[in-house]
């Protein structure tokens, strides 16, 4: 490139933003909470795609949630003063196995339509809801396949439901309320514990939007979840299901061979050469330990061979349930999250390290001593979370770390995990286990639409937006707009005429960044530029500029309560909790090494247990214990941004801005985020570099001895941070709060848990206090040097690795 063309661009992009910042401003949060202008209506950038959010791991009564399918579609994706997160799209999850109910049926008349209205009793009546089971519905429902459970209580094999009666019911739904909706599931894994995943081809054909409409009961869909329902018979540890997905004779099970006739055959793999291989089922075996994990692993096998590209595989809450047991079923290590990227790159590409269950008692259900393995406790792994976020991404140079510094296409994602308010009611505002789906967490993916309106979105256009990676994480709505570029320099043009060019090319660079934040799109206006999920291939010895462009957005947030938060209290700062201001960002930078072979020392290893210092609840842990398989320890925070060193264009302060320069690269890398609303050195909160620290400080919940039942730590002992505010507007526990109508509560709120008199911080309180984003990262490789082997260059496939 010639040094006349790069100042020319160099002037264009400059000039861009003095017009990002003449925009008329984004509408302001306001009393429906940031980002209630749905990205539908802005007409710019349609060409290239947009940023929505979603969520793909909640529960309803088709597994073990509160409420029923209509019901939790309506509350994740309305936007009206009960519900104002709703939704750009939402995955309808949901356990794999069985249940006894009848989700498709609603609770009350505001959720009956045409196509599904009101199902009464035999006596005309008694109103049939969510909880019936299918063998009571009227009329009475017959599972397929074998018989699981009896009478009134027996249970239907998911892959009935699904196929059945749940997809049906989502496509009408999404044609209905003309809303990006599908089908998926949270896995019970063979081996392991959860992972979210879906199989989307076939579901929701564009066609559905174009239909008329059935008046009456009934809808025939135009697509279908076969190849979902079909890997559920196949895969899912809950489902030991011999029928191959055919109706059977009951009793006795007997296989009829009318039905589907699935083969679970894998592609490449010995099958029924498999001594696990059951014939009559023509399936795998259900097992456990390391048997269970070779089952997930053809499962993943099989996505990749029948459906590459229309299926993901993203494995939740993956430190919850603790180290991976040979033996049994728990928790995933390292090790295994290789094995499932090498078996299906384009399927297994993520985790969900930032769980849901954020108003727990312990938040994220994550524990110390949680898991009984063999006899012995064990800890979540990491012991809790951190800041919300497990130990395997919050904890710079881990796990996250390791897999990233291989160059591996690993990204992260959260979720809501919805099923229940606790002690609440499901249409209360406060909560002490669930927020609905969009309401705290919202993964914001890039989603190539083009012309497409954006309420048709298809579930191929989202998994194609998750498997690239172009894709953030917000916790509070702590920000609602990110923009993460890196565009490489030249040497010969880095240094060409010293500091003053320098300088302009950091502003082209961010005048970029935030032109694309406020169209809420990835456009890229500088050649040789990269975002999240992409790499940047450069010359050795070249400047990378890192340029970012948030929203902090004006007003309110989603959260019920409008008292100061106390975790600030604690360090003289006053700020309205459901009011939360961007305190920094924190720029993180690792090394790419290449890829760690399996059997290698540095392959394999359980993250160390009993993470968390029972005794000093301010102390990190050091890396030194870790296993060389489990961390990157070239990881580090490289830059930390605060108001101090990022700026606001004038007309728009609710934008931040800032770059950084990294000189002379020489070796590949990444670079990827996190931001909080939490200064560094808040007691119990964050360390004095600003490092979350265990949220075991604001769980509520007893802990049980190591080796015993015996409760080590009672109810409440954790307890660290007071609520001191008393307000005015503070409803009783038993009073219905719906925030519709109603002014915020005002005071430290009634469910609090009372220690020696005093509230203390736990519950939604505690989630809402404390607030964190996390990108996912941007690679740089350098010629000739080590490769980023799992994001592929534009218009490249990815390749397993051997």
């Amino acid at each position: 490139m010639s040094l006349e063309f790069k100042k020319r661009h160099i002037a264009l992009a400059v000039a861009a933003l003095g017009a990002a910042t003449l925009m008329s401003a984004p509408t302001a949060a306001g009393a429906n909470g940031p980002d209630h202008d749905r990205p539908h209506d802005h007409k710019a950038d349609r060409k290239s795609g947009t940023y929505l959010a979603g969520d793909f791991h909640n529960h309803s009564t088709c597994s073990d949630g509160a409420v029923s399918l209509q019901k939790k579609v309506k509350k994740s994706m309305d936007r009206t003063e009960a519900t104002p997160w709703g939704l750009d799209w939402f995955v309808q999850a949901g356990h794999g196995g069985t249940g006894n109910r009848n989700c498709t049926l609603a609770e009350d008349a505001s959720l009956a339509t045409p196509a599904y209205p009101l199902v009464y009793a035999a006596d005309g009546t008694t109103l049939q809801g969510p909880t019936t089971t299918w063998r009571n519905t009227n009329p009475s429902v017959v599972p397929k396949g074998d018989q699981s459970g009896s009478g009134a209580n027996q249970n239907m094999w998911r892959w009935n439901a699904i196929q059945t009666y749940q997809y049906p019911l989502l496509e009408y739904l999404a044609a209905y309320r003309n809303e990006p909706l599908f089908m998926g599931v949270e896995s019970v894994v063979a081996g392991h514990e959860h992972t979210s995943m879906a199989v989307v081809t076939g579901q929701m054909p564009a066609a559905i939007y174009k239909q008329k409409l059935p008046q009456t009961a009934g809808y025939s869909p135009l697509g279908n979840a076969n190849g979902l329902a079909q890997w559920l018979y196949c895969f899912d540890r809950g489902n030991s299901d011999t029928s191959r997905g055919n109706t059977t004779t009951q009793p006795g099970n007997v296989n009829t061979g009318v039905g589907n006739n699935w083969d679970c055959s894998v592609p490449g793999s010995p099958n029924s050469g498999s001594p696990d291989w059951n014939i009559a089922a023509a399936k795998l075996n259900g097992a456990s330990g390391e048997l269970g994990h070779a089952k997930t692993v053809e499962s993943i096998k099989w996505m990749a061979a029948k459906h590459p590209d229309g299926s993901y595989y993203v494995p939740a809450h993956l430190e919850r349930a603790g180290p991976f047991n040979p033996t049994g079923n728990n928790g995933f290590n390292v090790e295994h999250l290789r094995n499932f990227n090498n078996a299906g790159p384009r399927v297994a590409f993520g985790f969900e390290s930032q769980p849901g269950h954020g108003a727990s008692d312990r938040r994220g259900e994550y524990s110390p001593r949680r898991n009984n393995i063999g006899g012995v406790r064990f800890d979540s792994v990491g012991g809790t979370t951190f800041g919300g976020t497990g130990v395997y991404a919050a904890q710079v140079g881990g796990v996250w770390d390791a897999l990233l510094g291989e160059g591996r296409n690993w990204w992260f994602f959260a979720s809501s995990d919805w099923h229940s308010r606790g002690a609440f009611s499901v249409d209360d505002r406060r909560s002490d286990n669930d927020f609905w789906p969009g309401e705290y967490q919202r993964n914001y993916t890039f989603v190539k639409h083009g012309k497409t309106d954006v309420r048709q979105v298809s579930p191929q256009m989202v998994v194609d937006g998750l498997r690239t990676g172009n894709n953030w994480a917000s916790s509070g709505q702590l920000i609602d707009r990110l923009a993460f570029v890196a565009c490489a320099v030249p040497p010969r043009v880095a240094h060409a005429s010293g500091r003053a060019l320098e300088a302009l090319g950091e502003a082209a660079v961010e005048a970029m960044a935030l032109k694309a934040a406020a169209h809420n799109t990835d456009d890229k206006g500088l050649p040789n530029c990269a975002t999240m999920g992409e790499k940047l291939v450069v010359k050795p010895g070249s400047d990378v500029v890192v340029a970012i462009a948030v929203r902090d957005p004006k007003g309110k947030n989603y959260s019920p309560y409008s008292f100061p938060n106390p975790s600030l209290q604690q360090v003289g700062i006053t700020q309205l909790i459901d009011e939360p201001v961007l305190d920094h960002i924190d720029v993180i930078r690792g090394k790419v090494t290449g890829l760690r072979q399996p059997g290698a020392a540095d392959y394999a290893g359980a993250w160390p247990d009993d993470w968390v210092d029972m005794a000093n609840p301010q102390q990190l842990r050091s890396l030194a214990t870790v296993p060389a398989a489990a961390k990157n320890e070239t990881a580090a925070v490289v830059k930390t941004f605060t108001g101090a060193n990022w700026s606001s264009p004038r007309h728009e302060r609710e934008f931040k801005v800032m770059s950084l320069r990294i000189r002379g690269v020489q070796s590949s890398q990444y670079v990827r985020l996190r931001g909080t609303n939490l200064p560094p050195a808040v007691p119990f909160e964050t360390d004095t570099a600003g490092n979350p620290l265990s949220d075991l400080w604001t769980n509520s919940g007893s802990i049980t001895a190591k080796n015993s039942s015996a409760v080590e730590f009672p109810e409440f002992a954790m307890l660290r941070i007071p609520c001191k505010t008393v307000g005015k507007n503070v409803p009783e526990n038993g009073a219905l709060y719906t925030g519709v109508g109603q002014p915020r509560i005002d005071g430290c709120p009634n469910h609090l848990p009372t220690v020696n008199g005093q509230r203390m911080v736990a519950f939604d309180v505690a989630a809402w206090s404390d607030l964190w984003f996390y990108s996912n990262p941007i690679f740089v490789e350098v010629a000739g040097g080590v490769r980023v082997i799992g994001v592929p260059s534009e218009h490249g496939q990815l390749t397993a690795a051997k």
